[in-house]
């Protein structure tokens, strides 16, 4: 009779408890639908907002890379907003400090474990915001040189002049030095020469400077410069620098093809030699060489 007796207690026990689950459930019911409701509005609110972000930041002209990530953020933000107003409206306030909690320890060892791909991604969306680093944009680092094609979450696209690709990582972009030549419309062209030692060397400066004006014009307080750097085996060797329109690397090996063939044009015309190396060789020998006596 025990055992009946308890194995009775044990069943109405259950009941119980499952009675006031329901009486929970059937309470509950009007929030847990609000919260589901409002949910789902806020899924709708996040589609649309992203759409309307894309919208706005392509008619500020934002490259396809701020545009990504600016719409990705904000999607993600709104539903995780709604998410915990659904969880406020069904006063489950202790599984919402929970989540956060266990979201927390989530995200620590996620971030032990992928801190490479993190690294990328961070640095990602630092270079998206980046306006030294745009789409379209030639430049050189880390060892290449190309047009930026892409720039993602995990690397930036460059394709070289060779017309391969090149895919970076975004740490690398980032911890590396790089030259943009893009940014600036116009740069000093640097070209190295050197002319023989029997050269008027103040002659030979002043044709190189109007050369150079005549075949790059300058502005504003832009100048040719010419200066004597070194006195060479077989020459004495110069630089000139002037100023022209450069945004790639093809625009600098352009001017600097039209001023060497430029200079030479007009130091041929001039009598101007551009030596190659001399080698001298001296034979003088004070040695005598005698012949021997023949015995008799």
């Amino acid at each position: 009779m025990s055992k009946d007796f308890s194995l009775n207690e044990s069943i109405r026990g259950i009941w119980d408890k499952m009675a006031s689950w329901l009486d929970s459930l059937i309470l509950n019911l009007p929030n847990f639908i609000l919260a589901s409701i409002i949910f789902v509005i806020f899924i709708f609110i996040a589609k649309y907002a992203a759409k309307l972000l894309d919208k706005i930041l392509k008619r500020k002209g934002s490259q396809d890379s701020i545009r990504h990530i600016s719409t990705k953020v904000a999607k993600v933000f709104i539903i995780l907003l709604g998410f915990f107003v659904a969880l406020g409206l069904l006063n489950l306030d202790t599984i919402l400090t929970s989540v956060l909690a266990g979201a927390g320890v989530i995200g620590l060892a996620i971030g032990l474990a992928l801190q490479g791909t993190l690294s990328n991604t961070f640095s990602g969306v630092i270079l998206s915001f980046l306006p030294e680093l745009q789409i379209g944009d030639w430049v050189e680092t880390n060892g290449y040189a190309g047009e930026v094609i892409e720039i993602n979450l995990r690397n930036i696209v460059v394709k070289e002049s060779d017309n391969n690709y090149v895919m970076i990582p975004n740490s690398k972009i980032i911890e590396e030095p790089f030259k943009n030549f893009t940014r600036t419309a116009r740069s000093r062209v640097m070209v190295n020469c050197g002319v023989s030692y029997s050269s008027d060397l103040e002659f030979v400066q002043k044709l190189t400077t109007e050369t150079m004006q005549a075949l790059f014009a300058q502005r504003g307080n832009e100048e040719v410069e010419f200066m004597y750097g070194e006195f060479g085996d077989s020459s004495i060797n110069f630089v000139v620098r002037f100023w022209t329109d450069v945004t790639r690397n093809r625009d600098v090996l352009t001017a600097k093809n039209k001023a060497i063939i430029a200079i030479k044009k007009a130091y041929d015309q001039n009598g101007i030699n551009i030596p190659f190396p001399i080698r001298t060789i001296d034979f003088t020998n004070k040695l005598s060489i005698n012949e021997p006596k023949k015995e008799e």
